[in-house]
């Protein structure tokens, strides 16, 4: 006789209910990095729109800065800790292999037994754990996920390095996001472009650095690539992703792309045809590029200050190192 398993009940789907926040303790003008870059104040203005970035001093790891972006998205969410399922961290800069942040996370947080795993995709890391909350809520796996970015890439910085070094900052966004009557966030549209493996890269191995065969690992990228990559192609699936939701441009109150460059931000706001009503993150000016922080982090200054408010109907957009990408399109808490 065959069998027929029962599944769970499913829901039709999931929102955000709250962001958290947390930035580095340092704030690092360009002026404190241009002379190993031998450039200028004005040079890094022009190129990245970064006046200066924020930075995590020696005593502030990365657990920490995750840590205090959850607790503030649990408050604000309204729900208690041990009503949180699963715990999700996106991060390229944890110091240890395993066992993951996620876990450390749920523990300090009070829920130990919550499911807990970390993602690494750069800085599509954020767009990949809504996309995944959101499947996990409404297949009936899970209630209450909470999402974390967090990052302290100035671990991995070379003060020589010409091609990334002065862009990065450190910080940690997180969002709880739990189940819905009515849809509040849209189809994930992710993907990658493993060709292009090497575009955004580190410049050794741990074990070559164990061995001592190459020097402490640190980022670096080509640059142009990365750029032409990030406009074209990106443009594309925030088109992809308002189609699939069934909306258009004139409907977007709110564009939160992967803050790496404002050059980016303002060509991709150029080649979408934004409407000067849309407000435009730009995050980046003072907080520099944190990766997979960079979304929460970007979003939750938005709604601080008002420019963004409950019911906007946000885009959001992250695309880094794989080359990988992800996004969504959701409703403002």
């Amino acid at each position: 006789m065959a069998i027929t398993l029962r599944p769970r009940a499913t829901v039709p789907g999931s929102q955000v209910l709250a962001y958290g926040a947390a930035r580095g303790d340092l704030d690092v003008p360009n002026d404190d990095l241009v002379g190993p870059i031998d450039s200028s104040d004005e040079w890094i203005r022009q190129r990245t729109g970064i006046v200066s970035r924020t930075r995590a001093s020696a005593e502030l790891g990365v657990a920490d800065l995750a840590e205090k972006a959850a607790r503030e998205a649990i408050e604000t969410s309204g729900i208690s800790p041990d009503e949180i399922d699963v715990v999700i961290v996106s991060t390229i800069s944890f110091p240890y292999a395993t066992p993951s942040l996620a876990t450390l996370l749920a523990g300090k947080l009070g829920c130990p037994t919550a499911v807990a795993y970390d993602i690494s995709a750069a800085c599509a890391g954020f767009c990949y754990g809504i996309g995944q909350a959101d499947a996990l809520i409404r297949s009936g796996s899970a209630r209450n996920v909470l999402v974390v970015g967090a990052e302290k890439l100035s671990d991995y910085v070379d003060p020589a390095d010409r091609t990334i070094s002065f862009l990065l900052g450190d910080g940690a966004g997180a969002a709880v996001v739990a189940a819905s009557d009515v849809p509040k966030i849209g189809p994930t549209i992710w993907g990658g472009d493993g060709d292009s493996w090497s575009t955004i890269r580190m410049t050794g191995s741990i074990t070559d650095f164990r061995d001592g065969s190459a020097a402490w690992p640190t980022m670096e990228q080509d640059g142009r690539t990365v750029f032409r990559w990030a406009v074209w192609h990106t443009a594309e699936i925030i088109r992809q992703l308002l189609d699939e939701s069934g909306l258009t441009v004139e409907d977007i109150d709110v564009f939160v792309p992967h803050q790496a460059n404002m050059r980016i931000v303002d060509e991709l706001a150029k080649q979408l045809k934004l409407p000067e009503s849309v407000t435009i993150a730009r995050d980046i000016e003072t907080t520099g590029n944190t990766s997979a922080a960079s979304i929460p982090l970007a979003t939750h200054r938005l709604i601080q200050e008002g420019t963004a408010k409950s019911g906007d109907v946000v885009v959001q957009i992250g695309f880094g190192a794989g080359l990988v990408y992800a996004g969504q399109v959701l409703i403002l808490p």
